[in-house]
């Protein structure tokens, strides 16, 4: 048996970022940039009201009280996208809305709620100071800097800052494209008539999902009964369009297995034992002239589940450009006592809790999917570890998203 870090070191030994991909803005989220982004203009990129309200001469407002206010004369109202058509002279004002630009000899801005909202005269209760009530020019960003470095994760608000400085399209890093294939012909879609032998596919749901928590774009195909024709054809028609293909089910040494026969036609796939549980049966390799990479995963859930995780997921990564790409470790002590298999590195699942000062974990008992359901955690022991008891730290990986 190879141990897990010899695993992991082979399939990543190939695995590099996609090449960059110019796409439309909203594309590019969960997307890394590969080009360093830059300001080209000033934001704001001028000077602007914060409010809603009235541009005034501050020097015009310094005696406003409520019960002495100072009367102006309006000379224009500007909404937001407008300018003003007149400056602002002594004894005047102009109507403003927030964002527009500030009128010419105005140097405040009164808000609303400090006057009596007049159109053609308007009193003001209170004085303001020179600057109140503007965004200048300038104030969030200097033109020509650096607003997203390349490696930036593009969401909601890298987009938002992104349109601000004017940009519709960027430079990526693109979501790589995952193809899953459940192999077994047991295996039914949800939702078909159940009879005696099938169960649903629930492996190759899980593993779509899960590339597309990864970060990639992830398809399903099947499920494909296991059939050399039907396996062959299948694996030909998503070479085209693949960047990663993952297959569940098929690896073992059963007399019914024929996806080995099938990927020796189409590429080199070394299958392996690792030195993990659950998971032990492990395949990686490349198919087709341009060497796509392809894992062959159990088709235990719970295995299939714990090999995408260590395996699958830093490929990905990898291939999405992130410079860290395993999930990160972290100690907690156990509330339950556990055990691990001898000879492997145990994954068990586990219940996160406590505090920042003292983290708790709780192994899962229930069984199966849903015992995989409730679990948010996996407990990490170590080859050779036997029983571990209650109050022992042990090192713990959380499943949930970076």
């Amino acid at each position: 048996m190879r141990t897990v870090e010899e695993h992991v070191a082979e399939v990543l030994a190939r695995a590099v970022p996609l090449e960059p991909l110019d796409v439309a803005l909203l594309d590019a989220r969960g997307c890394l940039l590969s080009d360093p982004v830059t300001a080209p203009w000033p934001l704001p990129p001028f000077d602007a009201a914060a409010h809603d309200g009235y541009a005034v001469r501050s020097a015009d407002l310094g005696g406003a009280r409520p019960e002495a206010p100072v009367s102006l004369r309006v000379v224009d109202d500007v909404p937001a996208g407008y300018r003003a058509s007149h400056p602002v002279t002594a004894g005047t004002a102009i109507r403003i809305g927030s964002g527009a630009p500030m009128p010419e000899g105005a140097d405040a801005i009164v808000a609303l709620e400090a006057t009596d909202g007049g159109a053609n005269q308007v009193h003001v209760q209170a004085p303001v100071a020179p600057g109140e009530g503007i965004s200048a020019a300038g104030r969030d960003l200097a033109g020509g800097q650096v607003v997203l470095e390349a490696g930036a994760l593009v969401g909601a608000r890298e987009v938002a800052l992104l349109a601000a400085v004017g940009r519709s399209r960027v430079s990526v890093r693109p979501k790589p494209r995952v193809v899953v294939i459940s192999t077994g012909t047991e295996l039914i879609e949800p939702g078909a008539a159940m009879s005696p032998g099938l169960i649903p596919d629930s492996n190759g749901w899980m593993l779509t999902a899960a590339a597309q928590d990864a970060g990639a774009m992830a398809y399903r195909a099947g499920p494909i009964a296991d059939e050399h024709g039907a396996l062959l054809d299948t694996l030909e028609d998503q070479l085209v369009r693949a960047d990663l293909i993952v297959t569940t089910g098929g690896v073992t040494a059963g007399t019914y297995d024929t996806l080995k026969s099938v990927l020796a036609r189409l590429g080199s796939v070394t299958f392996s034992r690792v030195a993990v549980w659950p998971g032990m049966a492990q395949g990686h390799g490349h198919l087709g002239p341009d060497e796509v990479p392809i894992f062959t995963l159990p088709g235990n859930p719970s295995s299939a589940f714990v090999a995408f995780e260590l395996f699958v997921r830093p490929v990905i990564r990898r291939m999405l450009g992130h410079a860290s790409v395993f999930r990160p470790l972290v100690q907690a002590r156990l509330t339950d006592p556990v055990a691990g298999r001898p000879g492997v590195r145990t994954h068990l699942r586990g219940h996160l809790h406590g505090g920042a000062a003292e983290r708790l974990v709780t192994p899962i008992v229930e069984p199966g999917l849903l015992g995989l359901r409730l679990a948010d955690c996996l407990i990490v022991l170590p080859e050779g570890t036997a029983a571990v008891g209650p109050g022992a730290t042990v090192s713990v990986m959380p499943l949930g998203r970076p």
